[in-house]
């Protein structure tokens, strides 16, 4: 049987997706989709096939700003379906794509029937854990720049494309940054060709340019994602 193209469901072993299959739904993920607000109760499980889903942090001022993201390889509710459904963050659609659905009873119904899942459950809410840790040491410490090189590279490799929607607002929001900076910053990518940047729509020319670009936050997550995933 044909799985969805989402990591986690494929590293499942046969008995723990055989507990969930039945109920897997594919739910389209339109841009800035909220699929739920702080303090809201997840109610659902999301395993995106393509797209990005921002985790974000809504300030009193009115700021936003984005702490981690799930892509294709991981799923948005790993640690509601171990305990508690309360929201801590808001989340929402950066990159446009699908997914598959569960009810996050349903997930957890199944976690309690496998440790094996409650594990990869586990692992999973600890890699994000570890890009909000390490999101947050960056956006205090290293240059716009480096930043925003990070964040590009790690919509690519969530995303799978090289072809990204993300206005200047989306931008400032993913770095902490203010939108002037953003300009600024997006324009020497692409005067460097690493990019090109047109209303919107980031076409990436050169991932080793944003590779040496970027600060080493990116190595860093990527490292703890392949530990703690088996990626």
């Amino acid at each position: 049987m044909v799985r969805p193209s989402n990591g986690f469901l494929s590293a499942l072993s046969a008995d723990d997706y055989e507990l969930i299959r039945a109920h897997l739904r594919t739910v389209d993920l339109p841009h800035e989709a909220v699929l739920v607000e702080t303090g809201e109760m997840l109610r659902r499980a999301y395993f995106p096939h393509r797209g990005v889903i921002s985790l974000v942090v809504k300030l009193a001022k009115g700021e936003h700003v984005q702490v981690a993201m799930i892509g294709r390889d991981s799923v948005l509710g790993a640690f509601s379906a171990l305990g508690d459904s309360n929201a801590l963050g808001t989340a929402v659609v950066l990159v446009p794509g699908t997914a598959s659905m569960l009810d996050i009873d349903r997930l957890r119904a199944a976690a309690d029937q496998s440790a094996g899942l409650r594990t990869r459950l586990a692992r999973h809410g600890l890699a994000v854990y570890a890009q909000v840790q390490q999101t947050a040491g960056c956006n205090a410490a290293h240059p716009v720049e480096s930043r925003l090189s990070r964040c590009l590279l790690q919509t690519h490799d969530l995303s799978g494309d090289y072809r990204l929607l993300l206005t200047q607002e989306a931008m400032a929001q993913m770095i902490g940054a203010r939108r002037n900076s953003v300009s600024l910053v997006a324009n020497t990518l692409q005067q460097a060709n690493f990019i090109h940047y047109s209303r919107g729509h980031i076409q990436i020319n050169n991932l080793d340019g944003l590779r040496q670009t970027a600060c080493e936050c990116y190595a860093t997550v990527k490292a703890q994602y392949d530990r703690l995933l088996g990626l």
